[in-house]
């Protein structure tokens, strides 16, 4: 079957963006009360649920086929031969603290493979958009990745361990190295505007662990449809189900993944 995928990926983008209206609706008002705590440092609000279900609905009028892989559950989780892959609200606990980082991430697969991926990063009013074999856009430009070639003039990003910590000492180790051979690293919050970021070129690479498909499936697409590279720490070349991931341009990818493979792998 032949999917209009670009016409797929323009639906999804304004579907994004009538949720994310909703979500900066609820900001506003949103205290700290409404809080759920799903497990140690995983929260969760109404909003996030909310904000699923209104994707959920639209997606399935978009294309009803598809099965589905949601962060907060409010369907059943079923993978199909195409499922859509959703992050309601990417980059929650800076939600709740009112940090102006966090973003939608929703991602159609064919079985493991991203075809459409779109994050929208309300705050900034900005549509990261992609799909297979179409290259990647943001706000209707066409984005690339930035070439850089020495790590010395890169920016990066990072997530921190979060609710796993055995690998804190070797996460702690790649950063000084990092941080000593960058013009910086960077932790935003959220995984998906990490790698919407390489895409565009404000970071020249993004690394994480303890990481979820929901997180990454779109930001992947964003990625490697941008002219980046991306990869498990061991090298697995599609990392959605892997929970740990490096992307980069492809200039620095080799330099940049050998300092995270050499203490992470």
């Amino acid at each position: 079957m032949q999917l209009e995928l670009e016409k797929i990926t323009q639906a999804v983008c304004k579907l994004t963006q009538e949720v994310g209206a909703y979500i900066q609706a609820e900001a506003k008002a949103f205290t700290s009360s409404k809080v759920e705590i799903k497990s140690f440092n995983q929260l969760v609000s109404y909003v996030d649920k909310t904000a699923e279900k209104i994707l959920v609905e639209g997606l399935m009028k978009i294309y009803p086929d598809a099965g589905f892989l949601t962060e907060e559950e409010t369907i059943n989780n079923e993978q199909k031969a195409y499922t859509w892959v959703i992050d309601p609200l990417d980059g929650t606990t800076n939600f709740i603290h009112q940090i102006p980082v966090y973003s939608i991430s929703v991602a159609l697969l064919h079985n493991t493979k991203p075809i459409v991926g779109v994050v929208f990063e309300m705050n900034k009013n900005e549509t990261f958009y992609a799909w297979m074999n179409g290259g990647t856009y943001l706000n209707g430009t066409k984005i690339y990745v930035k070439q850089t070639s020495d790590l010395s003039e890169t920016l990066v990003a990072t997530g921190f361990p979060y609710y796993t910590f055995e690998k804190v000492q070797s996460y702690l180790q790649v950063l000084q190295e990092l941080i000593q051979k960058t013009r910086g690293v960077r932790r935003l919050g959220s995984a998906a505007v990490d790698l919407a970021y390489v895409a565009c070129g404000r970071f020249d690479g993004f690394f994480e662990s303890s990481l979820s498909p929901w997180d990454v499936a779109a930001g992947i697409l964003l990625v490697k449809e941008a002219g980046g590279k991306v990869s498990a720490f061991d090298n697995n070349k599609n990392p959605i189900f892997d929970k740990e991931l490096i992307a980069a341009s492809t200039a620095i990818y080799p330099s940049f993944a050998a300092i995270v493979q050499s203490k992470l792998a």
